[in-house]
């Protein structure tokens, strides 16, 4: 045991300092570090002696993982989960916080090194200056576990160029540095031996001088290699005609896509591509986390995100029962609920926005 914080909070030489402090997971997020990210953030939005913010992880795995799913698994099982459980009050704070990061006033430099998962993404994807190394990993695995991507997450990849973002979300495809900064998640491309040398010189210099001095040309991108056939197979208006699509390709990464895309959570997968469809056509981060906080409540009292996280973290026999079996058998109206307005437990954040 260690009384150590779980959230390090420092400043120095005009650097605000966060670091993720859970290196045994992954530093993955709870609801106690996202308050004291947003307590720091909100303190720092005014104070003179913090010129620019940075965010980097603790350990040699990654900055985040995401979210503390085995507690959003306990949630879940009780079947009475809502906006007013812990898991809701959670993700109320924690999107109100990547809402926050979107806009904030000051630069918000983040080391994107190794696993970056689901809420870390959140806590990355929407900074100013997004910074990845040759060890960065970086998904939204939500549909593997019987979930939406959330955190924004639809919103970065429902902007990723052409269908690379579907493509994303549906197979839970890894993006290495080179494929980040094509799909539009990270900025920057800086060895992992030269992050010391970065922070130092954030101390000294603004955040895009210190950078400009350690940031090479990122490796290839495997995705936009991939994009024809990615977009001709994934611009289909529904699930089962993507994967009739990848069955039919002549690639064999298209016919392994179908293999992965068909492996997960059938009705998160089209909860997803509705969700993809709808935040491309919103015009705002805010108005995104909104339609993504209907859809995550939804999520939390269904069957098939109590099981994913059954068989993918607690027994981890990776042999998730879903529930509709097929994709037939998912109904529009089974999507539609998804998407129902939740009243008075409405995240608010465009409104938020609008009363700044």
């Amino acid at each position: 045991m260690t009384d150590e914080p779980e959230v390090l909070i420092t400043v120095r030489d005009g650097l605000g300092l966060i670091t993720l402090n859970r290196p045994k997971a992954i530093n993955a997020l709870n609801h106690a570090m996202t308050l004291a990210i947003t307590d720091a953030l909100r303190s720092w939005a005014d104070d003179d002696a913090v010129r620019t913010v940075v965010l980097t992880g603790a350990g040699e795995r990654g900055l985040c993982a995401g979210g503390d799913i085995v507690a959003i698994h306990a949630d879940a099982k009780g079947g009475t989960a809502g906006a007013d459980s812990p898991t809701g009050r959670f993700w109320r704070d924690e999107y109100h916080l990547n809402a926050l990061i979107g806009s904030y006033p000051k630069p918000y430099v983040v080391i994107m090194d190794g696993i970056v998962m689901g809420g870390g993404v959140g806590l990355s994807g929407h900074g100013s200056h997004r910074v990845v190394t040759e060890r960065s990993k970086i998904g939204m695995p939500e549909v593997g576990i019987g979930f939406i991507p959330d955190v924004g997450g639809t919103y970065l990849l429902s902007r990723a160029p052409g269908e690379l973002g579907t493509h994303v979300a549906l197979t839970t495809a890894r993006m290495g540095a080179g494929d980040a900064i094509a799909a539009g998640f990270a900025d920057y491309y800086v060895p992992s031996g030269d992050l010391d040398g970065l922070l130092d010189a954030l101390r000294t210099a603004n955040a895009d001088e210190a950078i400009a001095q350690f940031a090479t040309a990122a490796p290839a991108s495997e995705l936009l290699a991939q994009q024809s056939w990615i977009d001709a197979c994934y611009s289909a208006d529904t699930v089962e005609e993507i994967a009739a699509r990848l069955r039919a390709h002549e690639s064999p990464d298209a016919a392994k896509a179908a293999d992965d895309l068909l492996a997960k959570s059938l009705v998160a997968l089209k909860v997803t591509l509705r969700s993809l469809r709808a935040a491309r056509e919103l015009t705002s981060l805010e108005a995104v986390l909104d339609q993504e906080y209907r859809v995550s409540i939804a999520a939390l009292g269904s069957h098939d995100l109590v099981e994913g996280i059954r068989a993918q973290v607690i027994d981890k026999d990776r042999n998730p029962q879903w529930r509709p079996a097929t994709l037939a058998e998912v109904t529009d109206d089974q999507v539609a609920a998804y998407f129902a307005d939740l009243g008075a437990a409405e995240l608010g954040s465009t409104t938020a926005k609008a009363q700044r």
